[in-house]
């Protein structure tokens, strides 16, 4: 993924030195795979995002059309046709993960905030880089933060129908992480603040540009659905946390919400730290599936 992801912006940049040369494309790295929180999806896949950023617009061109130049010098890299979805420009891979390439115009000399490509919308304050500075901010020397946030995802990549984002549930564990030595102590009082901000109000505001509401669309059923599977969620994480002794009937409750991909079934006998020892164990969640920093 690395080596497609390098040789991507080769072309991206011979393509513009060659077809529209007032525009010189720089590139950053964003999303999961820098804030070190990617997961191994249900489908065994992953992703890349990688921010193509030009300093201005000397022509003045439409959002919809920076971004398909950008699918042009990208087109015939696999044999899959890009696609060009409302907010990048997405190269799909067989070995089992995709590059997505969301295009930003940046004028340091006026714009304080870079601005999105947003198809047939146009341009939209959009600040990855300044939400990777303040998950580094807020996110713990002992890593929990990257861990719960592993597991949300992965319950929301489980359950995926109707479940919120991933960048939804980094925004959660940010602002809700309920520290402890152990990861499913932490997790259950986590998604018990979690549930406990969403009575207050159905929602999940950025911390950082564009400060948008991540849930602003959410029909009802979607909304019913998630807050269904996180009641349903913390009461299984108070059994398991609090009352089972044998590592496998806890392993089952963490099984509802995780699969058995995610999680391994455990040992038919008590410990006192049944469930956290084996969330030490979990596969894709803990252990980052692709590094690319």
């Amino acid at each position: 993924m690395k080596g497609s992801k390098d040789s991507l912006r080769e072309k991206i940049r011979k393509f513009f030195k060659e077809n529209h040369p007032k525009y010189k494309p720089t590139f950053y790295i964003q999303g999961s795979s820098k804030t070190k929180n990617m997961i191994r999806t249900k489908e065994d896949t992953c992703d890349l995002d990688d921010g193509v950023y030009f300093k201005e617009n000397p022509d003045d061109v439409a959002a919809t059309t920076l971004q398909s130049w950008v699918k042009e010098a990208v087109d015939g890299v696999t044999d899959a046709t890009p696609s060009h979805r409302k907010k990048c420009i997405m190269v799909d891979y067989k070995a089992g993960y995709n590059i997505d390439l969301p295009v930003f115009i940046f004028d340091k000399d006026k714009d304080l905030h870079p601005k999105l490509a947003v198809k047939d919308v146009g341009f939209r304050l959009d600040d990855p880089k300044e939400f990777i500075e303040e998950f580094n901010r807020v996110k713990d020397s002992e890593g929990q933060l990257i861990r719960i946030s592993r597991y949300l995802k992965a319950w929301c990549d489980f359950k995926k129908e109707k479940m919120p984002s991933g960048l939804s549930m980094t925004i959660f564990s940010m602002r809700h992480l309920q520290k402890n030595l152990r990861d499913d102590v932490a997790l259950k009082y986590t998604l018990i603040a979690i549930s406990n901000e969403l009575k207050k109000g159905f929602k999940c505001v950025m911390p950082t540009t564009p400060k948008d509401d991540l849930f602003s669309d959410f029909d009802e059923n979607q909304k019913t659905n998630f807050l269904d599977n996180l009641a349903s969620f913390i009461a299984d994480s108070k059994q398991a946390v609090d009352e089972k002794k044998n590592q496998l009937d806890a392993s089952k409750l963490w099984q509802k919400h995780f699969g058995k991909t995610y999680f391994p079934e455990g040992k038919d006998e008590e410990e006192k730290t049944t469930s956290a020892a084996l969330l030490a164990k979990t596969i894709g969640i803990s252990k980052p599936y692709c590094e690319t920093r």
